[in-house]
C-alpha cells in the first residue's frame, strides 16, 4: 500500500513544518530549502521522495525570489554562471554512480561551516570590489555538478558571491535565477527517471501552501533589510547550513556503521 495511504497526521505536520523552514529561509536569503527542510522531510517520507520533494519546492521558491530581485538582474554576470552550470550538469549525472555522495555533503557542509565562522571572526574583511570572471565560470561549473550530485548547486555560488561587495540585490539576482535553472534541469532528469511518482506529487500538495506564504514571507523580511543586516543573516545561515549539513551526514555514517 502507498505510504500516503498511512500517513499520519503528525507526519502530515512534520512535511508542512518543514517546507515552512524551507520556504522561509529561501525567501530570505535565496538558497538553504534544501538543508533546513530535508532534515524534517525525511523523518515522513522515503528518501527518493523527500529529495525530489526538496527540488521541487526549491524551485518554486527559487521563482518567487527571481521575480522579487528581477530589476538587479546583471545577465552577463549571470551568464558566467548559468552557461557553465549547463555544461556541468551532465558530468555531475554521469558521476552518481561511482561517487560517495554522503562524502560530497560532508566535505561541501564542512566548506559552508568554515567559511561562514571565518567571516564571524573576521567581520572586517575586505570584499572583492571587482568580478573574476574566470572564476564566476570555474564556480558556475561546479555548481551544476553539485546539483546533479547532490542537489547542492547553490552553496558554492552563495559562498562565491558572499566574498564580493555586491548588494544584496546583486547578490540574489545572481543565486535565485541560478538555482531556478539548474534545479528545473535536475527536476526534468527525475521525472524522465521516474522518480516524481504520485507519492511525490501527494507530498507536493501537503507542502505547497506553506512553502509559498513563507517564501513570501522571507522576501518580505529580506526587502527590508540594511545592506549589513543582510550580509550578517547570510553569513549566519551558511555557517548554520554547514553544521547542518555535516550533522546529518555523521548522524546517517553512525546509523550505517553502528
Amino acid at each position: 500500500m502507498p505510504w500516503f495511504d498511512l500517513m499520519p497526521i503528525d507526519a502530515i505536520l512534520i512535511i508542512v513544518i518543514g517546507a515552512a523552514f524551507g520556504g522561509l529561509v529561501n525567501g530570505l536569503a535565496g538558497f538553504g530549502t534544501g538543508l533546513f527542510a530535508l532534515g524534517w522531510w525525511l523523518q515522513a517520507l522515503p528518501p527518493t521522495s523527500a529529495v525530489a520533494l526538496v527540488v521541487i519546492l526549491s524551485f518554486v521558491s527559487g521563482i518567487q525570489g527571481a521575480f522579487a530581485v528581477r530589476q538587479a538582474l546583471n545577465w552577463p554576470r549571470l551568464c558566467r554562471f548559468l552557461i557553465p552550470a549547463i555544461a556541468g550538469l551532465p558530468f555531475g549525472f554521469a558521476m552518481l554512480d561511482d561517487l560517495n555522495v554522503g562524502m560530497l555533503k560532508l566535505l561541501v557542509g564542512l566548506l559552508l561551516a568554515l567559511f561562514g565562522g571565518f567571516f564571524i571572526l573576521r567581520p572586517r574583511f575586505a570584499r572583492w570590489q571587482r568580478d573574476h570572471k574566470l572564476a564566476d565560470i570555474a564556480v558556475g561549473f561546479i555548481g551544476g555538478v553539485l546539483g546533479a550530485l547532490a542537489g547542492l548547486s547553490g552553496a558554492l555560488p552563495t559562498i562565491w558571491s558572499a566574498l564580493h561587495n555586491w548588494r544584496k540585490g546583486e547578490q540574489r539576482a545572481v543565486l535565485q535565477p541560478f538555482n531556478v535553472l539548474v534545479l528545473g534541469i535536475v527536476m526534468l532528469v527525475f521525472g524522465w527517471r521516474g522518480l516524481l511518482h504520485q507519492d511525490v506529487w501527494i507530498a507536493v500538495a501537503i507542502a505547497l501552501p506553506s512553502s509559498i506564504i513563507s517564501a513570501q514571507l522571507g522576501i518580505g523580511i529580506f526587502r527590508r533589510l540594511t545592506e549589513s543586516q543582510f550580509r550578517q543573516i547570510l553569513i549566519w545561515l551558511i555557517l548554520s547550513s554547514g553544521i547542518v549539513l555535516v550533522g546529518r551526514e555523521l548522524v546517517a555514517w553512525l546509523a550505517a556503521t553502528g
